[in-house]
């Protein structure tokens, strides 16, 4: 599948009556997807309007001590669909990320404000446990962070720390997880090795299947393929693909590219607000807000 996202200087002409033929085309955003055929379309607007939404959040302003990070931030992350977060370092996306099962409570001298629902119940409400909050919405980091274990013990640390304890059963979890992380071929003949052994994708993909062990409903994951090649970033990015049929994820990227080819919903972040959210193909192509258009079209970030 090939997917080609562009800002023509045709729509911006007709933007701005000033504009003659003489003013220079704005530049191209041009995507094309992995040359794997992926079964998974992105999902159209009025496709995901059809979805249940998953998370909602609603006028949610953040703080790191006295500094505002996040501005009256709201946002539907629809059920079964990636969205991705993209805008320029700084912008506060992977801080809102991180709000979305409180991992910035370990961050001494942090608030946050506004409300925050999974499955329509708030996450920030008094009395929510924070740890099963966290089995229901994985984080996958920028970085690979294996334990030093080996490659079986990353994977069944998880349902260990649930109580688990019947072998047959992490046994089929463990299997399960690293299928659906793609990696089960890759390893399963040496499940007792070290996990650091691995490769660098094979270790992100090690995270994901950690991650995934848990059973969440919510898959975080933050620039999950920054430090990889441009091989395993493929594998990633389909693994993200596939993996929406049965779990929800919100993806942060620098890369407007990566986002074009895997989300199906993409939201603007700048200087700690949201400025546009929509379809990702509409949002590459159409967008409403100048700040997108300067953004996407290379005029800044």
């Amino acid at each position: 599948m090939s997917t080609d996202v562009v800002i023509s200087d045709d729509r911006a002409s007709s933007r701005d009556p000033r504009m003659n033929e003489t003013t220079p085309p704005l530049p191209t955003v041009k995507v094309s997807a992995s040359t794997n055929q992926r079964e998974t379309p992105s999902r159209s607007a009025d496709e995901m309007a059809q979805q249940a939404k998953k998370v909602v959040a609603h006028n949610v302003d953040f703080y790191y001590g006295s500094h505002q990070a996040l501005h009256a931030i709201s946002l539907e992350v629809p059920e079964h669909c990636v969205t991705a977060l993209i805008g320029p370092s700084g912008c506060g996306k992977s801080t809102f990320l991180r709000c979305l099962n409180r991992m910035n409570d370990m961050i001494e001298g942090t608030r946050v404000c506004g409300d925050i629902l999974l499955d329509g119940e708030d996450i920030y409400r008094r009395g929510t446990d924070v740890v099963e909050l966290r089995k229901r919405v994985g984080m996958v980091f920028q970085k690979s962070n294996p334990f030093p274990k080996s490659i079986y013990e990353n994977i069944a640390y998880g349902p260990r720390v649930a109580g688990l304890r019947k072998r047959a059963v992490l046994d089929e979890i463990v299997e399960t997880s690293l299928r659906q992380a793609a990696l089960w071929d890759e390893v399963h003949h040496r499940l007792d090795d070290s996990a650091l052994q691995l490769s660098g994708g094979q270790q992100q993909r090690l995270c994901i299947a950690r991650a995934l062990a848990t059973d969440p409903d919510v898959l975080l994951m933050d620039e999950p393929a920054s430090a990889l090649d441009p091989k395993s970033t493929a594998a990633i990015e389909d693994l993200i693909f596939e993996l929406k049929t049965t779990y929800t994820i919100v993806i942060v990227t620098h890369n407007m590219q990566q986002a074009a080819r895997v989300s199906d919903q993409t939201a603007f972040f700048f200087e700690g607000h949201l400025i546009e959210v929509g379809a990702t193909n509409a949002l590459f192509t159409k967008p409403t807000q100048q700040k997108t258009e300067d953004y996407i079209t290379g005029r800044f970030g």
